[in-house]
């Protein structure tokens, strides 16, 4: 019998499925373990050998566990909403929905061929209504709720709506917005509906505000700031800039001191947590209102507040500096400065946030004319805008020091001498002619009047309380974290289950969840800016018969306008873990009982990328369930490992061009586009990396070539003016289907019939040794590279348990690895090796023999070792240990069940296919998924004999083996009367026999 793989995994694919093999209960007698996958977004390009790294990883933890005595819960779904789908929608036309479900059927279709155990029947997609009909749910929740902090959790707003009955707002100490005028009982029973619900809109956990957000023109929507990469969109590279909209936005930042506490109850890397720490970004100092000095722009008093972590410094105050979008700078700007600050604002409004906080090297700044007032010393500071100001950290306005912060020395000193800027104050007993003294110890302050003498921490304390005294200060704990903008100006999203009644959000009743996303004719914003949903002609709710109508209808009596935007792409995955625990509850979204089995994830696996965005968001909605009664434990995930990337091996070729260069090296003309331009000429991956050391024997070469080959090409050259001809090269991707990937030898024929080379059809390519060899190097798999791997075709090829264990073998689970196809043969190899312990060309070979203690040792070796592996998710180890135990097995020319069943189950997690197949074949019913893991027994690895080297007068001349319990004298004996000890001694008596029991003989003299 041979192995093949096509006819075994299809089989056990389908018995799987057919079975449900893999399906959890959930009122089982066993210990649970919940193992999780960070679900995909369901691109149209499919899966890559990258994508199933993680997954491979958590189904041989699953696989395990079921073998172990555990009821695994092991699901699978998608983030089905999301930017390309609705991208793809506006170029073509094509609904989302339909695109969604297309590439949900190919997503299915690769991870099924690779053997996953993952319980489908719990299968949940974020875009389906009847999973968003409890992501709606959840909104209205955190609308209904306000954060205590004397009970340090959310509560229903009927609580807070309570004390403002009976004792007004003084009492209340919530987080909520900033500036809230004080009301009495009396006052808020007198205020009118439309002013309770625009007070209560400064406490609920998600409310409507004003904010600065990402705004990208481009795509027509808002983006998180973990959706932009270099300034520009993650998806599609197109710019974003700053924008004050109307948003709705998650009060997230009342739970920053507990999502950082938590970080030390969670199983996570240092690493990640410490991204999610500086995310959150706690700081500890105090608040500061400087007076601003009236000019004629402005009479009323008016402050600008400053969050420090240094209040101690507050005598080296020399400027002020405000975000560009703070909401002062256009209040304050004088006349004189209008036309610069004006032109700043709309320059930083262009760059992203993380790109300002990257920019350290770059100094820019305008002076507003205005001045504010010191608080002790009462002399005016001059207010500048500069953007390494952030409007959405602090309160987006700093007190510039520059003896003691390095940004703000380099700004004083950039702009030193210039109206509006001072000599700078030093303020500590240190030299800071050359530097900033930013240490928070080694110094005393001086010239501070009654802070003079003091240390940071004595002087801090001392500055806060005359704060106080003065009215202008206090002590405050400061996050980085901002409220995060729940809205989107796009089509295939969550629709918000809000109408609008004078301008004032209403929640829809829960018992008349979905509400659905409507049909649109366009995806894009309708022609005054509204969202898409503006595009909808039925979408607007009535408020008496509880459902949407047209909007022709819209009365604003009974019949009210619906909410235009949409949830962004993380509503959806912030629970979706729970929703895995009932699936199919149509009531909640999960019931008290299943969240209470499960209770939360003991193992996730995903890309490290998310650290601030979704695991953040998660913790954040687990927290807030918790509170409101609904979720069993503070912390979603007790687990966490981030899977490193797979990396692809990019292959190139190597196209010559040319340019004229002037007499100093200055490019004057570039002959690419040229009517009489060279040829395309390429050379190969040898001639390339000669040129580096000899490029004017290149030069030559090529040139000589050229000239001969291309007579015209010498009327270019005359029109250079004596300049000098240059070669210069383009480094071009190739595609891997054109190459030989184990030899990377370069088939020209392909490449010149290859669709995306058709303009070089022509090209002439310059061989070694009658061959084209491409470059290679290391890259990230990625479409625009050309070097994505489809795992199909290994599963064809190979088989799905080479491509699970090959994954594997490539190297510890979080590092990144790059790809090389030629290495999967060893795996591959590996697998028909096994199979011939079982099999010859006439069937099955398995005895029922007992098996030698030789035969023992390996198989216990391998179980000891692969137990450890998997528990300490040290997945490549166990890899190479099949493979040692394998060798060590067939040398012994062992076929014994007592080793090979057991072998069976231990491959089984790794290579379920041919594991299920060898069980079924040595005699076994149903799947080897639940039998129980082998157990390590350590009396098989006892030694009982050792092989001694024998040496004479210390070098070794042959071995023997002799039972470990013989004692120093019979060692001697039995060495003594060896023959070949005899030989050694040619009649002679050694002076002197050292023997060790269990380590050394040796015959000396």
């Amino acid at each position: 019998m041979k192995y093949f793989h096509e006819q075994i995994e299809a089989k056990w694919q389908e018995y799987w499925a057919k079975n449900q093999t893999f399906a959890a209960t959930n009122n089982s007698d066993k210990p649970k373990y919940y193992v999780l996958d960070m679900f995909p977004y369901p691109s149209g390009a499919g899966l890559h050998v990258g994508h199933p790294l993680g997954y491979i990883a958590s189904d041989i933890v699953a696989r395990y566990k079921r073998h172990k005595g555990f009821n695994v819960l092991h699901p699978q779904g998608y983030d089905s909403f999301g930017l390309p789908a609705e991208q793809y929608a506006i170029q073509t036309g094509q609904h989302p929905e339909k695109t969604t479900r297309e590439n949900i059927a190919r997503y299915r279709e690769q991870l099924d061929k690779i053997g996953f155990s993952f319980d489908w029947s719990r299968e949940v997609r974020t875009s389906n209504p009847d999973y968003y009909k409890h992501t709606q749910w959840i909104f209205i929740q955190l609308f209904n709720s306000w954060y205590n902090k004397n009970t340090d959790k959310a509560e229903d707003i009927a609580t807070l709506i309570s004390i403002f009955e009976k004792e007004g707002n003084t009492p209340v100490n919530a987080v909520c917005d900033d500036n809230i005028a004080p009301f009495s009982a009396a006052e808020w029973n007198a205020f009118s509906s439309e002013e309770q619900q625009k007070i209560l809109l400064h406490y609920r956990l998600t409310y409507l505000a004003e904010t600065e957000v990402n705004w990208c023109p481009a795509l027509g929507t808002v983006l998180a700031n973990d959706e932009i990469v270099n300034g520009v969109s993650e998806r599609g590279g197109h710019p974003v800039i700053r924008k004050k909209m109307t948003q709705w936005s998650m009060r997230i930042s009342a739970y920053a001191e507990r999502l950082l506490q938590g970080l030390d109850t969670i199983d996570w890397t240092e690493s990640l947590k410490e991204s999610q720490r500086n995310w959150i970004g706690k700081s500890v100092g105090a608040l500061v209102k400087f007076n601003l000095i009236p000019t004629s722009n402005f009479q009323l008093p008016t402050q600008i507040e400053v969050f420090t972590t240094r209040p101690d410094t507050i005598f080296g105050v020399t400027f002020m500096t405000l975000a560009p979008e703070h909401e002062l700078v256009s209040q304050i700007t004088t006349p004189e400065q209008k036309a610069a600050v004006d032109a700043y604002v709309e320059a930083t409004a262009k760059r992203s946030e993380r790109e300002r906080m990257a920019d350290v090297k770059t100094i820019s700044g305008v002076f507003t004319g205005a001045f504010a007032e010191h608080p002790f010393t009462k002399e005016p500071i001059p207010v500048w805008i500069g953007d390494y100001v952030l409007a959405g950290y602090g309160t987006g306005a700093v007190m510039a020091v520059p003896c003691g912060d390095e940004r703000d020395y380099a700004f004083a000193n950039f702009f030193k001498g210039q109206n509006g800027m001072p000599e700078i104050k030093n303020i500590f007993n240190q030299d800071i002619s050359e530097a900033a003294y930013g240490e928070k110890s080694g110094f005393e302050l001086v010239n501070s009047d009654f802070l003079n003498g003091l240390s940071y921490k004595d002087g801090t304390k001392k500055i806060i309380e005359e704060l106080e005294k003065i009215g202008q200060g206090k002590g405050k704990t400061n996050y980085r974290l901002r409220d995060a903008v729940f809205s989107r100006q796009r089509y295939w999203g969550e629709p918000f289950p809000v109408y609008y009644v004078n301008g004032l959000p209403q929640m829809i009743d829960s018992k008349h969840l979905p509400i659905v996303l409507p049909e649109v004719e366009k995806y894009l914003p309708t022609e005054d800016g509204q969202p898409p949903l503006g595009n909808a002609t039925t979408w607007a709710w009535d408020s008496v018969q509880c459902s949407v109508v047209s909007n022709q209808l819209i009365d604003n009596v009974t019949i009210f306008p619906l909410e235009l935007n949409t949830m962004p792409g993380w509503a959806g995955s912030s629970w979706y873990w729970m929703r895995y625990m009932d699936a199919h509850n149509e009531k909640e979204f999960a019931a008290a009982d299943a969240l209470k089995y499960w209770e939360n994830v003991d193992l996730y696996i995903g890309g490290s990328e998310h650290a601030t965005g979704h695991l953040l968001y998660s913790r954040f909605w687990n927290k807030f369930l918790k509170d409101r009664g609904y979720a069993p434990t503070e912390e979603p995930f007790k687990k966490l490992i981030n899977q490193g990337m797979i990396l692809g091996m990019s292959a190139f070729v190597y196209r010559v061009l040319w340019k004229i260069e002037d007499k100093d090296g200055n490019n004057v003309e570039d002959l690419r586009g040229l009517p009489n331009s060279f040829p395309s000429i390429f050379i190969g991956k040898g001639m390339y990396d000669k040129v580096f050391k000899d490029n004017s024997g290149f030069m030559f070469f090529m040139l000589d070539k050229v000239l001969n080959k291309y007579p015209n090409s010498n009327d270019i050259i005359k029109l250079s003016n004596g300049g000098k001809l240059v070669s210069y090269f383009q480094q071009l991707h190739v595609d891997l289907s054109v190459i030989n990937d184990f030899t990377n030898e370069l088939n020209i024929e392909d490449f010149k019939n290859h669709p995306l080379y058709s303009d070089y059809s022509d090209a002439e390519f310059i061989l070694e040794d009658g061959k084209y060899i491409v470059g290679r190097e290391v890259e990230k798999m990625s479409k625009s590279k050309y070097n994505v791997v489809n795992p199909d075709d290994i599963c064809n090829d190979y088989g799905a348990d080479t491509l699970r264990l090959y994954e594997m073998f490539l190297g510890p689970l979080e590092q990144a690895k790059p790809w090389n196809t030629a290495g999967i043969t060893g795996v591959s190899g590996f697998l028909k090796k096994l199979w011939r312990l079982y099999f010859d060309d006439n069937g099955l070979i398995v005895t029922n023999d007992e098996p030698t203690p030789e035969m023992y040792k390996s198989l216990h070796k391998t179980i000891k070792k692969v137990t450890e592996d998997i528990e300490n998710f040290s997945f490549n180890t166990s890899v190479s240990q099949f493979m040692i135990c394998v060798n060590e097995l067939a040398q012994l020319k062992c076929h014994h069940r007592a080793i090979l069943e057991p072998l069976a189950i231990l491959v089984s997690p790794y290579a379920p296919h041919i594991a299920e197949e060898l069980w079924s074949q040595l005699g076994h019913e149903g799947s080897i998924s639940t039998v129980d893991f082998p157990i390590f027994e350590a009396k098989y690895l006892v030694e009982s004999e050792k092989e001694y080297p024998v040496s004479f007068n210390g070098k070794m001349r042959f071995t023997i083996k002799l039972p470990l319990d013989l004692t120093a004298a019979q060692i001697e004996e039995i060495v003594m009367a060896d023959e070949r000890t005899q030989a050694q001694l040619q009649g002679r008596t050694p002076n002197k026999v050292i023997i060790v029991p269990g380590k050394i003989i040796n015959l000396v003299g």
